[in-house]
């Protein structure tokens, strides 16, 4: 059993930038995979960003690509997800996620356990 806690969210301007992290309880943290998804009002959660298990590979959502980054502390325990250039569009509740095995990075069904979330709320 792994608990995620997400922290970092809050309400932003246009342009502007967050750090999303998530903290995890167990020391086994590096077995993971870890992924972000978000979920705005009224529609589906769909996948952000993934990052593999040593933090050598990530793959984003075309969305968000080239705007955020996803980085990881292995002692630490935690998962970050950088937010720049932030749009209206952007606001949502992001959750962490973590994959014990190699599952569809973009699938939230690959996960098997995941944060509370943070809200993001971006103004224009």
């Amino acid at each position: 059993q792994v608990q995620l806690v997400e922290s970092g969210g809050g309400l932003v301007q246009a342009g502007g930038s967050l750090r999303l992290s998530c903290a995890a309880s167990r020391r086994t943290f590096s077995s993971y995979f870890m992924g972000w998804f978000r979920q705005a009002p009224g529609k589906e959660r769909e996948f952000v960003a993934r990052i593999s298990r040593n933090g050598a590979n990530t793959y984003y959502a075309n969305s968000v690509r080239g705007r955020f980054t996803i980085s990881r502390d292995n002692v630490k325990n935690t998962v970050y997800l950088q937010m720049s250039s932030l749009k209206p569009e952007d606001t949502a509740v992001y959750y962490c996620a973590a994959d014990q095995d190699y599952g569809i990075p973009y699938q939230a069904s690959s996960y098997d356990y995941w944060g509370q979330g943070t809200q993001v709320t971006v103004s224009s």
